[in-house]
């Protein structure tokens, strides 16, 4: 083996940094939701604009992560890690210091931006320090358990510190979580000397890249507030669909391309991409309407509401770093994805089952669990398998990938689902509401939410069938039982994956 690749003695604590860098990306989806009901009376927003506090996050994460993760190519890992790092601390600070709605919305577009540059740092950085398959396996079974895990850790750790502290201390938090990740990165990771991209900046790729993403998600976005056949809402998909036509077409001509069509059209990284999207989607719709429902309907506050999500976060930990961490040296990625999806939808399948009365111990907590387990089991081999083999000059960008076809998929997943739990609660209070006395009794009130709650459900369980059957068709890469070497030539895949059947 070449010198430059011999394994870094101080890897292992420098995955507790990393980790904890991309808690506190993922977490940030869905801390400050939680929190914004008192962030939106203490600054005065009005309801049409609060989904700014979330969308300005959502928009520029979402359009800036292949940029992101080319300039780490470009510039180096750890440096892109810090500096995403002490970006996403500052934006922070002025998000928790805010005081008027565009200073919040402001902060939280920063946060997004630095977090674009951060979360493909962190996963590249894993997939050039850990390349002996048992050590790749351990580590990535940590990193798939927080990258699942983190978004019910947020709303834990939103309904605490809300309750207990204020809205402000969401962000603030985050201060604490760079420094001590930055201290951590300065100290123990050590990248490769090998694998930077040399090559200029693609701009055009930037732009067409960058304005495709933040159209699609804004779209998504207008979509849930404007209708789906709105002219704005059509004009945002047209739009987003022609510059990303546009961006792979300039793609394969350029000589140095922001996103090599190579990441992408291979067999596997394709399925992974196109799987994890879909079961984003229907996690973050669970996530949406389980949240709803625990404190409208069960009148849960928001830090029990938290802690209900907990026996999913256990299953996604075990799922990650006991079955798919232990698996994935001996069985095919389909063969933990397919059935890992399977389960999850198994899961989402009882948790369709709730009613106004349901009991937390018979649908609530089987379900979760179920779903912690699929969803972990999953996330592990396919975070792995997505960097594995790539080119070292393209770890970044491949890694930006598996973010961005979460992030658009947790963008569409919160529009489409809510679209049809809208519009399945409005059909059922039409056959079932009738009278002034019945538009004021809460218990049909509750179960006309509640059926439209069940219906999305259903609809996302049927979407994490489809990731099963994607993964199970698309993936034939084979156990992942060799050193991650690469070479930067021409032969890579067949040296770093050894076994697809081509």
């Amino acid at each position: 083996m070449p010198e430059q690749l011999q394994p870094d003695p101080k890897r292992w604590t420098a995955l507790i940094f990393i980790a904890l860098a991309q808690l506190m990306v993922v977490l940030d989806a869905t801390v400050v939701n939680i929190a914004l009901p008192s962030a939106q009376k203490d600054l005065g927003i009005s309801n049409g604009d609060r989904q700014w506090v979330i969308t300005a996050y959502t928009l520029a994460f979402g359009g800036l992560l292949l940029f992101g993760g080319r300039i780490a190519d470009l510039w180096g890992r750890k440096n892109a890690f810090i500096v995403g790092l002490l970006g996403f601390a500052a934006a922070s600070a002025i998000g928790g210091a805010a005081v008027n709605p565009a200073m919040l919305y402001g902060a939280r577009a920063l946060q997004g931006a630095f977090g674009a540059l951060l979360a493909p740092a962190a996963l590249s950085l894993l997939a050039v320090m850990f390349t002996e398959a048992k050590e790749r396996a351990k580590a990535f079974g940590v990193y798939g358990a927080i990258a699942g895990a983190g978004a019910a850790v947020g709303l834990i750790l939103g309904g605490v510190l809300t309750q207990y502290l204020n809205w402000r201390w969401v962000l603030f938090v985050n201060i604490a979580f760079a420094v001590v990740a930055v201290i951590g990165a300065v100290t123990y990771i050590h990248e490769p000397a090998k694998g930077r991209n040399r090559n200029r900046l693609d701009v055009p790729g930037v732009v067409l890249a960058s304005a495709g993403l933040i159209t699609l998600v804004y779209g998504f976005s207008r979509a849930q507030t404007d209708g789906w056949t709105s002219a704005v809402t059509i004009g945002l998909f047209v739009a987003s669909v022609v510059l990303l036509s546009t961006f792979a077409f300039v793609e394969s001509r350029v000589r140095a391309p922001l996103l090599p069509l190579r990441v992408v059209t291979d067999r596997n990284r394709g399925g992974i991409y196109l799987s994890l999207g879909l079961a984003v989607i229907g996690m973050f719709g669970l996530f949406l309407f389980l949240t709803y429902y625990l404190q409208q309907v069960k009148d849960y506050s928001a830090l029990k509401s938290g802690f209900a999500f907990l026996p999913m976060v256990g299953g996604m930990v075990v799922g990650s770093t006991q079955i798919g961490a232990r698996l994935m040296l001996r069985v095919r990625p389909r063969l933990l994805m397919g059935p890992g999806f399977l389960v999850a939808a198994i899961g989402m399948s009882i948790l369709a089952q709730i009613k106004v009365d349901s009991s937390y111990a018979e649908v609530l907590l089987p379900g979760l669990i179920l779903m912690g387990l699929g969803m972990g089991t999953a996330f592990m081999p396919a975070m792995s398998l997505a960097t594995y083999g790539v080119r070292p000059e393209d770890a970044g960008v491949a890694s930006a990938m598996v973010n961005t076809s979460q992030q658009v998929g947790g963008s569409i997943g919160t529009a489409l689902l809510n679209t049809l739990a809208a519009s399945a609660t409005t059909s059922w209070a039409g056959s079932h509401i009738h009278s002034l006395a019945d538009k004021k009794n809460p218990l049909l009130i509750n179960e006309a939410a509640v059926h439209g709650y069940s219906v999305a459900i259903y609809v996302a369980m049927g979407i994490l069938l489809a990731s099963s059957a994607i993964a199970f068709t698309f993936l034939n890469a084979g156990v992942q039982n060799s050193t991650a070497r690469a070479d930067g030539d021409d032969s890579l895949d067949e040296v770093a994956i050894p076994v697809v059947a081509h």
